[in-house]
């Protein structure tokens, strides 16, 4: 609570779209993906395909004939790159790098469910909850984030799955043996397998996340007073308050005012002592017009209209859409 409420106010637009963990860093995690296909290279392997000597003995010594049929099966596969240097198998650093840029996307999601799932237990907001889904076998009130924890869940299983081809790249000998291929049979189509799995619960939560703003105002406006005491102390000081002392004095107010809350449960008196002192030379009144909400969101709103408008629009216009389906999660 103390990270959330007691920075700097943000509205929940500006964080969904700003904050690095969740639409700004999908995009970017997302954007690694087109640059992973693109730098895709493929390898001409048959029996001791590394040196091409099959090939060339094939075509009897012609090595312009042998490059003509390395650049035909590299187009057909769909494939621009070739590696022109390789041992049995192409190296698998390649496979480290297409699982690493499907554990950005896993990553950035893993971070997402973090956030939903606190904000969740704060009763802020709620992931999609089903008419019949059961949150608990035992407490039936509950509406736990099942989603979210099963995201979560696969997420994890990405971002260590990304380890086996790092692993293979670096334990692998000459030439490959069982334990490259058996591994990398399970591991790369897995890790496609899950990160489906976790951007279709993905755009489930997304769809379905129901925000309540009155239990935001209200947790807001229980902090507000200790969110004000920066504008409160530039206010004292131009009134010719001594900076330091007063900020010695918000300190001691403010800790005070925690006190009473947290070991108490009063209501925040921070303004009221505030106000009594005689340090400050602001009324209860002058005050109350510092705790304007407003006054503590900066650009926010501009900043989520250019992200929108520099960054998510591009993006999506550069896609085909895609035709709606109905995901069972």
């Amino acid at each position: 609570t103390e990270d959330i409420y007691e920075a700097q106010e943000k509205y929940y637009s500006a964080k969904t779209a700003l904050d690095n963990e969740w639409y700004s860093a999908e995009i970017a995690a997302l954007e690694d993906i087109p640059r992973s296909i693109e730098d895709l290279k493929t390898a001409m392997e048959l029996a001791l395909g590394e040196y091409q000597a099959s090939f060339l003995e094939l075509f009897g010594g012609d090595a312009c004939k042998v490059k003509e049929l390395d650049n035909m099966i590299t187009g057909k596969m769909g494939f621009k790159k070739t590696f022109s240097v390789t041992g049995q198998t192409y190296p698998r650093k390649q496979d480290y790098r297409i699982l690493t840029a499907v554990a950005g996307i896993a990553q950035s999601a893993h971070k997402f469910t973090n956030d939903i799932r606190l904000l969740q237990s704060f009763g802020e907001i709620c992931e999609p909850f089903g008419g019949k889904q059961v949150g608990s076998s035992a407490m039936a009130y509950k509406q736990n984030p099942m989603r979210s924890e099963r995201m979560a869940s696969l997420a994890r299983y990405i971002m260590t799955d990304a380890l086996n081809p790092v692993l293979t790249a670096a334990n692998q000998w000459f030439e490959r043996t069982l334990d490259d291929s058996a591994n990398k049979r399970i591991s790369v189509p897995e890790a496609f397998l899950a990160a489906d799995a976790v951007l279709m619960l993905y755009q489930n939560i997304s769809r379905g996340l129901v925000v309540y703003p009155k239990v935001i105002e209200a947790h807001l406006q229980a902090e507000l007073p200790f969110m004000a005491t920066e504008n409160i102390l530039m206010e004292a000081v131009r009134r010719g308050g001594d900076r330091q002392e007063l900020h010695e004095k918000i300190r001691r107010h403010s800790v005070a005012a925690s006190r009473e809350v947290k070991e108490n449960g009063r209501p925040n008196d921070l303004l009221q002592r505030i106000a009594a002192d005689p340090a400050f030379n602001l009324s209860q009144d002058q005050l109350s017009q510092l705790l304007d909400s407003s006054l503590y969101i900066g650009r926010a709103p501009e900043q989520v209209a250019e992200f929108l408008n520099q960054s998510v629009d591009p993006l999506l216009a550069a896609e085909p859409p895609l035709p709606e389906e109905s995901l069972k999660v």
